[in-house]
């Protein structure tokens, strides 16, 4: 019994791991502030517009402005969870693999993915944000599409250290073909590109980089996750994001384990698992997301 419930304490560090070692857009939650919930699912954020400089006059000093403040109602909208139950003894037989493979398996092949899709898709879907002409990228287009996006990022004045360019798989292969490298005395050849203009490159699957996704129900046992939204979804290219300009909230997001002993419903271990979250791009800094997705 004691063990049983040492091993069940051990799973919630070890699946922490999972999704920190998996999750692309794990990396902008500690650029995000902590936010209070005004209500059950409501997060407000103070923004403030204030006028510019005027001129000082040395009789009658500062010249007088003024402060528009307003609170920013965001409202968390997206609720998922499943369940999963493994038989004592089909976790026994398999040498307790079962249920361990189970979890981590779940986290990192259908938790992650999500999360990201659903972040990247959100931000994307985000009107008003810096946005190129919907196209195919191909090995002669895609430095300059970058460049372009650099450029308008420039202009907007959105800080440059500290960008992330987020790159589809596809792309990511393109701009590597295209950037030439000269080779000394190495005895191997590297063709990843890290960075590009400063900017930290990460590769995402295409599979969870779409402008316009749909969230399953999950109604029967065989069923869940997301996909591309039908007729209207498109894939990403690549997107720059100032992390900055984003605000990932989780509110509640639970992982529960029980042992067979604990279990009332089947003589098994149960897992339960519900995260409770949404994202959001703050209404002052628009322009610090561009975006390039195909037609």
């Amino acid at each position: 019994m004691a063990q049983s419930i040492a091993l069940a304490q051990k799973f919630q560090p070890i699946l922490d791991e999972i999704y920190k070692a998996s999750s692309l857009t794990a990396r902008m939650d500690a650029k995000t502030k902590p936010v209070n919930f005004a209500g059950a699912n409501v997060v407000q954020v103070f923004k403030t517009d204030p006028i510019g400089l005027g001129k000082y006059d040395r009789v009658s000093g500062y010249p007088a402005g003024q402060v528009v403040g307003s609170w920013e109602t965001l409202t968390l909208a997206t609720e998922r969870g499943r369940s999963f139950v493994i038989d004592r003894m089909d976790d026994e037989e398999t040498l307790g693999m079962a249920f361990g493979t189970l979890a981590g398996e779940f986290i990192r092949t259908k938790v992650v993915p999500e999360v990201d899709a659903y972040r990247f898709s959100k931000y994307a879907s985000t009107a008003s944000i810096n946005a190129a002409t919907p196209g195919t990228l191909d090995a002669n287009g895609i430095i300059a599409a970058l460049d372009a996006a650099k450029l308008e990022l420039d202009k907007d004045e959105v800080p440059s250290e500290g960008r992330l360019l987020y790159i589809s798989d596809n792309c990511l292969n393109l701009l590597e073909g295209k950037v030439s490298r000269f080779l000394g005395n190495e005895n191997a050849v590297d063709k990843r590109v890290t960075k590009y203009s400063g900017m930290e490159v990460i590769m995402v699957p295409q599979t969870r980089f779409y402008k316009g996704i749909t969230l399953d129900d999950g109604a029967t046992v065989d069923a869940g996750g997301y996909s591309k939204t039908v007729s209207t979804g498109k894939d990403i290219n690549f997107m720059i994001i100032h992390p900055t300009a984003v605000l990932q909230v989780a509110k509640h997001d639970s992982l529960k384990v029980f042992t067979p002993e604990q279990n009332q419903t089947t003589d098994g271990w149960l897992m339960q698992y519900r995260i409770y979250h949404d994202a959001f791009v703050y209404a002052n800094k628009l322009n610090g997301i561009y975006l390039h997705c195909k037609a």
